[in-house]
Protein backbone atom coordinates (compact mmCIF):
# COMPACT_ATOMS: atom_id res chain seq x y z
CA UNK A 1 0.00 0.00 0.00
CA UNK A 2 2.60 2.51 0.70
CA UNK A 3 4.65 1.95 -2.72
CA UNK A 4 1.27 1.97 -4.23
CA UNK A 5 0.54 5.45 -2.60
CA UNK A 6 3.91 6.58 -3.47
CA UNK A 7 2.78 6.16 -7.12
CA UNK A 8 -0.53 7.46 -7.00
CA UNK A 9 1.08 10.90 -5.42
CA UNK A 10 3.72 10.67 -8.44
CA UNK A 11 1.18 10.16 -10.77
CA UNK A 12 -0.93 13.52 -9.48
CA UNK A 13 2.03 15.82 -9.39
CA UNK A 14 3.22 15.10 -12.92
CA UNK A 15 -0.64 15.64 -14.15
CA UNK A 16 -0.63 18.61 -12.59
CA UNK A 17 2.50 19.84 -13.88
CA UNK A 18 1.70 19.68 -17.35
CA UNK A 19 -0.04 23.30 -16.45
CA UNK A 20 3.70 24.40 -15.13
CA UNK A 21 4.77 23.13 -18.35
CA UNK A 22 2.94 24.41 -20.44
CA UNK A 23 3.52 27.88 -18.64
CA UNK A 24 7.30 27.52 -18.70
CA UNK A 25 7.17 26.89 -22.81
CA UNK A 26 5.44 29.47 -23.73
CA UNK A 27 8.71 32.00 -22.49
CA UNK A 28 11.71 29.34 -22.55
CA UNK A 29 12.46 26.63 -24.87
CA UNK A 30 12.41 22.53 -24.53
CA UNK A 31 15.85 21.81 -23.73
CA UNK A 32 16.07 24.88 -21.72
CA UNK A 33 13.30 24.07 -19.48
CA UNK A 34 14.50 20.48 -19.27
CA UNK A 35 17.87 21.45 -18.13
CA UNK A 36 17.16 24.26 -15.62
CA UNK A 37 13.95 21.72 -14.29
CA UNK A 38 16.41 18.94 -13.65
CA UNK A 39 19.49 21.28 -11.81
CA UNK A 40 16.43 22.68 -9.47
CA UNK A 41 15.46 18.85 -9.14
CA UNK A 42 18.72 17.52 -7.98
CA UNK A 43 20.01 20.43 -6.01
CA UNK A 44 16.66 20.69 -3.61
CA UNK A 45 17.82 16.67 -2.71
CA UNK A 46 21.25 17.25 -1.98
CA UNK A 47 20.04 18.85 1.20
CA UNK A 48 17.16 16.38 1.78
CA UNK A 49 20.15 13.85 1.25
CA UNK A 50 22.14 15.22 3.87
CA UNK A 51 19.06 15.58 6.70
CA UNK A 52 18.51 12.18 5.84
CA UNK A 53 22.31 11.35 6.59
CA UNK A 54 22.51 12.91 9.88
CA UNK A 55 19.38 11.30 11.19
CA UNK A 56 20.76 7.84 10.44
CA UNK A 57 17.44 7.25 8.33
CA UNK A 58 19.28 6.43 4.99
CA UNK A 59 17.70 3.02 3.74
CA UNK A 60 19.96 0.45 5.11
CA UNK A 61 21.27 -2.33 3.02
CA UNK A 62 23.18 -4.53 5.49
CA UNK A 63 23.83 -7.23 3.24
CA UNK A 64 25.67 -5.19 1.04
CA UNK A 65 29.12 -3.87 0.95
CA UNK A 66 28.62 0.46 1.39
CA UNK A 67 31.52 0.39 -1.40
CA UNK A 68 29.60 -1.61 -3.36
CA UNK A 69 26.46 -0.04 -3.00
CA UNK A 70 28.03 3.53 -3.84
CA UNK A 71 29.05 1.64 -6.87
CA UNK A 72 25.57 0.51 -8.12
CA UNK A 73 24.03 3.74 -7.27
CA UNK A 74 26.19 6.08 -9.59
CA UNK A 75 25.99 3.58 -12.42
CA UNK A 76 21.82 2.97 -11.62
CA UNK A 77 21.48 7.17 -11.89
CA UNK A 78 23.70 7.28 -14.82
CA UNK A 79 21.64 4.85 -16.77
CA UNK A 80 18.28 6.17 -15.46
CA UNK A 81 19.60 9.59 -15.95
CA UNK A 82 20.38 8.88 -19.73
CA UNK A 83 17.26 6.74 -20.18
CA UNK A 84 15.21 9.80 -18.81
CA UNK A 85 16.90 12.42 -20.73
CA UNK A 86 16.23 10.08 -24.31
CA UNK A 87 12.75 9.75 -23.15
CA UNK A 88 12.09 13.29 -22.63
CA UNK A 89 13.76 13.88 -25.37
CA UNK A 90 12.50 12.06 -28.24
CA UNK A 91 8.83 13.27 -26.52
CA UNK A 92 9.78 16.88 -27.30
CA UNK A 93 10.56 16.12 -30.83
CA UNK A 94 7.37 14.01 -31.49
CA UNK A 95 5.82 17.02 -30.14
CA UNK A 96 6.76 18.81 -33.28
CA UNK A 97 5.03 16.65 -35.33
CA UNK A 98 2.06 15.12 -33.27
CA UNK A 99 -1.16 16.91 -31.36
CA UNK A 100 -0.68 16.90 -27.43
CA UNK A 101 -3.21 14.10 -27.24
CA UNK A 102 -1.66 12.21 -29.86
CA UNK A 103 1.70 12.18 -27.92
CA UNK A 104 0.49 11.85 -25.09
CA UNK A 105 -1.47 8.52 -25.95
CA UNK A 106 1.43 7.15 -27.19
CA UNK A 107 3.95 8.30 -24.61
CA UNK A 108 1.43 6.01 -22.12
CA UNK A 109 2.24 3.38 -24.69
CA UNK A 110 4.85 2.11 -21.81
CA UNK A 111 1.85 0.64 -19.82
CA UNK A 112 1.73 -2.36 -22.00
CA UNK A 113 5.58 -2.18 -23.09
CA UNK A 114 6.26 -3.16 -19.19
CA UNK A 115 4.64 -6.34 -19.13
CA UNK A 116 6.57 -7.46 -22.10
CA UNK A 117 9.72 -6.31 -21.11
CA UNK A 118 9.56 -7.64 -17.88
CA UNK A 119 9.56 -10.78 -19.57
CA UNK A 120 12.88 -10.21 -20.47
CA UNK A 121 13.82 -10.15 -17.10
CA UNK A 122 11.86 -13.13 -16.09
CA UNK A 123 9.54 -10.79 -14.26
CA UNK A 124 6.00 -12.49 -14.79
CA UNK A 125 2.98 -10.20 -14.18
CA UNK A 126 0.01 -11.60 -12.85
CA UNK A 127 -2.46 -12.46 -15.81
CA UNK A 128 -5.48 -9.45 -14.78
CA UNK A 129 -2.73 -7.41 -15.55
CA UNK A 130 -2.50 -7.92 -18.86
CA UNK A 131 -6.16 -7.18 -19.21
CA UNK A 132 -5.63 -3.85 -16.94
CA UNK A 133 -3.27 -2.83 -18.91
CA UNK A 134 -5.03 -3.22 -22.18
CA UNK A 135 -8.30 -1.80 -20.64
CA UNK A 136 -5.94 1.34 -19.67
CA UNK A 137 -4.51 1.81 -22.52
CA UNK A 138 -8.84 1.79 -24.46
CA UNK A 139 -8.69 4.63 -21.44
CA UNK A 140 -5.91 6.38 -22.31
CA UNK A 141 -6.71 6.66 -26.38
CA UNK A 142 -10.54 8.18 -25.22
CA UNK A 143 -9.05 10.95 -22.92
CA UNK A 144 -6.10 12.01 -25.21
CA UNK A 145 -6.58 11.34 -28.79
CA UNK A 146 -9.43 14.03 -29.88
CA UNK A 147 -8.70 13.34 -33.91
CA UNK A 148 -8.29 10.95 -36.33
CA UNK A 149 -5.80 8.68 -35.04
CA UNK A 150 -2.70 7.08 -37.18
CA UNK A 151 0.78 5.72 -36.39
CA UNK A 152 3.37 7.59 -39.49
CA UNK A 153 7.00 7.49 -39.78
CA UNK A 154 6.78 11.47 -38.00
CA UNK A 155 5.65 9.13 -34.82
CA UNK A 156 8.22 7.23 -34.19
CA UNK A 157 9.60 9.35 -32.00
CA UNK A 158 6.93 9.07 -29.54
CA UNK A 159 7.33 5.35 -29.79
CA UNK A 160 10.98 5.69 -29.13
CA UNK A 161 9.61 7.78 -25.73
CA UNK A 162 7.23 5.02 -25.25
CA UNK A 163 9.81 2.23 -24.90
CA UNK A 164 12.64 4.44 -23.44
CA UNK A 165 10.02 5.29 -20.13
CA UNK A 166 9.39 1.63 -20.21
CA UNK A 167 13.15 0.61 -19.90
CA UNK A 168 13.01 3.89 -17.38
CA UNK A 169 10.70 2.02 -15.03
CA UNK A 170 12.03 -1.72 -15.24
CA UNK A 171 16.23 -0.33 -15.05
CA UNK A 172 14.69 1.77 -11.65
CA UNK A 173 13.17 -2.05 -10.95
CA UNK A 174 15.52 -3.68 -10.76
CA UNK A 175 18.00 -1.06 -9.71
CA UNK A 176 16.13 -0.10 -6.30
CA UNK A 177 15.96 -2.70 -3.72
CA UNK A 178 20.27 -2.28 -3.72
CA UNK A 179 20.45 1.31 -3.54
CA UNK A 180 19.10 4.83 -1.82
CA UNK A 181 16.46 6.05 -3.66
CA UNK A 182 16.93 9.57 -2.95
CA UNK A 183 20.45 9.61 -4.15
CA UNK A 184 19.32 7.58 -7.05
CA UNK A 185 17.09 10.45 -8.08
CA UNK A 186 19.64 12.92 -7.40
CA UNK A 187 22.41 11.46 -9.69
CA UNK A 188 19.49 10.66 -11.85
CA UNK A 189 18.90 14.59 -12.64
CA UNK A 190 22.25 15.61 -12.39
CA UNK A 191 22.91 13.47 -15.46
CA UNK A 192 19.71 14.75 -17.35
CA UNK A 193 20.21 18.28 -16.46
CA UNK A 194 24.13 18.03 -17.86
CA UNK A 195 22.87 16.12 -21.27
CA UNK A 196 20.12 18.67 -21.93
CA UNK A 197 22.45 21.32 -21.44
CA UNK A 198 24.84 20.37 -23.93
CA UNK A 199 21.70 20.32 -26.53
CA UNK A 200 20.13 23.66 -24.64
CA UNK A 201 23.30 25.16 -25.61
CA UNK A 202 24.05 23.75 -28.87
CA UNK A 203 19.83 24.14 -30.37
CA UNK A 204 18.75 26.73 -28.52
CA UNK A 205 19.56 30.17 -27.36
CA UNK A 206 19.13 30.14 -23.47
CA UNK A 207 17.59 34.20 -22.08
CA UNK A 208 18.72 34.18 -18.45
CA UNK A 209 16.04 37.01 -17.91
CA UNK A 210 13.59 34.88 -20.03
CA UNK A 211 14.53 31.68 -17.21
CA UNK A 212 13.81 34.31 -14.92
CA UNK A 213 10.22 34.91 -16.00
CA UNK A 214 9.50 31.46 -16.16
CA UNK A 215 10.62 30.43 -12.76
CA UNK A 216 7.49 29.53 -11.01
CA UNK A 217 7.09 26.88 -13.53
CA UNK A 218 10.89 25.75 -13.39
CA UNK A 219 10.19 25.60 -9.57
CA UNK A 220 7.14 23.91 -9.79
CA UNK A 221 8.26 21.23 -12.26
CA UNK A 222 11.99 21.04 -10.21
CA UNK A 223 11.17 20.57 -7.18
CA UNK A 224 7.72 19.07 -7.15
CA UNK A 225 7.47 17.00 -10.76
CA UNK A 226 11.43 16.43 -11.10
CA UNK A 227 12.85 16.33 -7.14
CA UNK A 228 9.62 14.87 -5.71
CA UNK A 229 7.47 12.80 -8.02
CA UNK A 230 10.80 10.47 -9.41
CA UNK A 231 11.94 10.16 -5.84
CA UNK A 232 8.39 8.91 -4.87
CA UNK A 233 8.85 7.00 -8.00
CA UNK A 234 11.91 5.15 -6.91
CA UNK A 235 10.80 4.88 -3.79
CA UNK A 236 7.57 3.08 -4.84
CA UNK A 237 8.98 0.70 -7.52
CA UNK A 238 10.35 -0.90 -4.26
CA UNK A 239 7.21 -1.85 -2.93
CA UNK A 240 5.25 -2.56 -6.24
CA UNK A 241 5.46 -4.72 -9.35
CA UNK A 242 6.55 -2.61 -12.37
CA UNK A 243 3.48 -3.50 -14.43
CA UNK A 244 1.30 -2.37 -11.89
CA UNK A 245 3.52 0.24 -11.34
CA UNK A 246 3.03 1.42 -14.76
CA UNK A 247 -0.43 0.96 -14.30
CA UNK A 248 -0.81 3.47 -12.04
CA UNK A 249 1.67 5.82 -13.54
CA UNK A 250 -0.78 6.25 -16.30
CA UNK A 251 -3.33 7.89 -14.11
CA UNK A 252 -0.99 11.09 -14.83
CA UNK A 253 -3.24 11.86 -17.90
CA UNK A 254 -6.18 11.57 -16.06
CA UNK A 255 -5.05 14.02 -13.73
CA UNK A 256 -3.33 16.38 -16.37
CA UNK A 257 -6.75 16.63 -17.87
CA UNK A 258 -8.68 17.08 -14.23
CA UNK A 259 -6.06 20.58 -13.82
CA UNK A 260 -6.49 21.77 -17.26
CA UNK A 261 -10.43 21.49 -15.86
CA UNK A 262 -9.66 23.16 -12.71
CA UNK A 263 -6.96 25.61 -13.48
CA UNK A 264 -7.41 26.64 -17.22
CA UNK A 265 -10.96 25.90 -17.71
CA UNK A 266 -10.52 23.54 -20.21
CA UNK A 267 -14.14 21.32 -20.58
CA UNK A 268 -14.35 17.51 -20.03
CA UNK A 269 -16.03 15.88 -22.48
CA UNK A 270 -17.98 12.28 -21.62
CA UNK A 271 -15.64 10.44 -24.21
CA UNK A 272 -12.59 12.07 -21.29
CA UNK A 273 -14.68 11.08 -18.45
CA UNK A 274 -15.33 7.83 -19.59
CA UNK A 275 -11.57 7.19 -20.33
CA UNK A 276 -10.79 8.29 -16.97
CA UNK A 277 -13.64 5.37 -15.34
CA UNK A 278 -12.07 2.77 -17.79
CA UNK A 279 -8.03 3.77 -16.37
CA UNK A 280 -9.08 3.94 -12.81
CA UNK A 281 -11.32 0.70 -13.36
CA UNK A 282 -7.75 -1.12 -14.90
CA UNK A 283 -6.18 0.22 -11.29
CA UNK A 284 -8.35 -1.75 -9.61
CA UNK A 285 -8.62 -4.70 -11.64
CA UNK A 286 -4.88 -4.88 -11.51
CA UNK A 287 -4.92 -4.61 -7.56
CA UNK A 288 -7.39 -7.66 -6.60
CA UNK A 289 -6.00 -10.41 -5.53
CA UNK A 290 -5.07 -13.45 -7.87
CA UNK A 291 -6.25 -17.33 -6.38
CA UNK A 292 -2.93 -17.98 -4.15
CA UNK A 293 -3.19 -14.30 -2.43
CA UNK A 294 -7.03 -14.67 -1.29
CA UNK A 295 -5.99 -18.57 -0.22
CA UNK A 296 -3.03 -16.38 1.94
Amino acid sequence: MRGNLLLFFAAFIWGTAFVAQRKGLEVIGPFTFNAVRSVVGSIFLVPVILVRNHLGQTERHDKIPKSVRRKKTVVAGAICGLILFLATSAQQVGLVYSGAGKAGFMTAMYVVLVPILGLLFRRRPKPVVWLAALIALAGLYLLCVKEGFSIAKEDLPLLACALLFAMHITVVDLFSPYVDGVVLSCIQFAVTAVLSGIVMFAAETPDFSAILSAAGSILYAGVLSSGIAYTFQILGQRDASPSLAALIMSLESVFAALAGWVVLNENLSTRELFGSVLMFTAIVLAELPDKKQRKE
